[in-house]
Parts: C-alpha cells; sequence; structure tokens
C-alpha cells in the first residue's frame, strides 16, 4: 500500500481527506483485499511524512465509514463488508472528485472530450478490475 497511496502537500484537499480518499480507492480496486491489514498510523506517517494525528483523522473517518474495523491488539483491517455510501454523501464525493478532475485537467491544457476519455479509461480499469475480483 505505501507505494500506491501518496499525498500532495501542494494540493488544496486536506492531506487526511487524500488518505481517507487513496484508501477507498485501494479497497475498490481491490488492492487492498477485505481483512488485509493496513499499516499502523505511525508507520504510514512516517512513509507519507505526515503527522500521525493526520493519519488517524483518516483512518478514524474510515472506521466510521465502516471500510475498516480496529481490533484490540491486533490492528487496523480493511472491513469483510464495505458497505455503500448514502445517496449524498456519495454524490457530493463525487462532485468533489469531479471539480478536483476538472481543475486538473483544464490546468494541464485538456479538451473536454480528452478528459471524459481519460475517465472513461480510468473507470473501466476500476470497474473491470472489480468485477474480476468478484468472480
Amino acid at each position: 500500500m505505501r507505494e500506491t497511496l501518496r499525498v500532495d502537500p501542494k494540493d488544496s484537499v486536506p492531506i487526511w481527506r487524500q488518505i481517507e480518499e487513496g484508501i477507498r480507492r485501494l479497497v475498490l480496486s481491490r488492492a487492498l483485499p477485505q481483512g488485509e491489514a493496513v499499516p499502523s498510523v505511525r508507520d504510514l506517517a512516517r512513509d507519507l511524512r505526515v503527522n500521525p494525528a493526520t493519519v488517524a483523522k483518516a483512518y478514524q473517518r474510515l472506521v466510521e465509514a465502516g471500510v475498516l474495523i480496529t481490533k484490540r491488539g491486533e490492528g487496523t483491517f480493511v472491513a469483510e463488508f464495505t458497505p455503500t455510501l448514502r445517496s449524498r454523501d456519495r454524490k457530493q464525493m463525487v462532485q468533489e472528485g469531479a471539480l478536483r478532475f476538472a481543475s486538473l485537467s483544464l490546468t494541464a491544457g485538456s479538451e473536454l472530450d480528452e478528459a471524459e476519455e481519460a475517465l472513461r479509461k480510468a473507470w473501466k480499469s476500476l470497474d473491470g478490475k472489480a468485477k474480476e475480483d468478484a468472480k
């Protein structure tokens, strides 16, 4: 996980949210399978070079959302059954992500059709992995 989870201190998105979204993405893509241990707060903070309180906040929000579970004396793990988001929360998350993606695309000088194609490819890549793993 350490190699695939990145944070960008220059991004306007708070670092704890970048961590939270990154872990959600890794769970969705099955890079972090159900039941697998995630790094300790201290280890991930060291690897990402962020404050442990920042990682702890992201982990706490993921535990509250049912994405992660903690087992006393054992650590933090990906939940066996990850819940779906409420419609309102899902819409807000998608809108925020879309705004960031659009901003990045415009900053890079991308045209709308190029950005849409990149989104379609990313969607198919993630959706295909999830469907393969479900078999």
